[in-house]
């Protein structure tokens, strides 16, 4: 399993990632690393590793919100390190979609069997997907949380970069309104269609060229919306 298989260490002890990354690369497996939480999503986008074996508590953005920024466009499996024995924390990082955690102080062998049931459920391939979606002449970059327009970033707010997202990650399917509402505002927010309408609107006037032609995002009517996968083809046709 260990053969072209790469592992992601984030831990901001040397130590530690030195100890990990000599047990990994001495049992096949190549290793990348990084001591914070933005040198790990700049090694998740670069590297595309097969597993990321995570620490929480890192100074500046911590581990769980290193997770959080991670499966908002990629579904490696995560393997979190903590020094802590509560409970919640450990259920909030498997909501957050961390595939399994180990309590510090760790034995090797303990983290190696954990390492080979994630990638064993996992299929044991890899399962990143690109940071950089491109439309046309729109542009996201997933691990970064930026979009350019012809070239040209456009600002978006917290809740318009999600909604924007959602429909990049699904381009050429149709989302209904309450699947888009759930997915950005949450699951009690299923019947605030206007709340969709209005961001909808929003992207188009910084994304569109004629936003009552719209080319990116379209208006499924009663249904929801969809981003459209733009083509040469459907280029001509514009």
């Amino acid at each position: 399993m260990a053969k072209d298989t790469t592992v992601l260490i984030v831990d901001d002890d040397p130590v530690i990632v030195k100890f990990v990354s000599a047990n990994l690369k001495a049992r096949g497996f190549g290793v990348v690393s990084a001591d914070d939480g933005e040198g790990a999503i700049r090694a998740l986008e670069q590297h595309l590793p097969d597993l990321v074996i995570l620490d929480i508590m890192m100074p500046g953005m911590d581990g769980f919100e290193v997770c959080r920024r991670m499966r908002e466009w990629s579904k490696v499996p995560i393997i979190m390190l903590t020094a802590k024995n509560e409970l919640n924390d450990k259920v909030e990082l498997l909501n957050l979609g961390a595939d399994d955690y180990i309590t510090k102080p760790f034995g090797i062998e303990e983290l190696l069997a954990r390492v080979r049931a994630v990638l064993r459920r996992k299929g044991g391939e890899a399962v990143s997907e690109k940071a950089l979606f491109v439309n046309d002449n729109l542009k996201i970059n997933f691990a970064e949380r930026w979009a350019t327009v012809d070239g040209k970033e456009i600002d978006l707010s917290p809740t318009e970069y999600n909604l924007l997202r959602e429909l990049a990650q699904n381009a050429g399917k149709v989302l209904t309104h309450q699947m888009l509402l759930s997915r950005v505002w949450g699951p009690e927010y299923v019947n605030e269609t206007e709340y969709l309408r209005v961001y909808i609107g929003r992207l188009r006037v910084k994304m569109e060229t004629n936003t009552k032609k719209p080319r990116h995002i379209l208006t499924k009517s009663g249904v929801g919306y969809a981003m459209q996968k733009l083509t040469a083809d459907n280029k001509k046709k514009k």
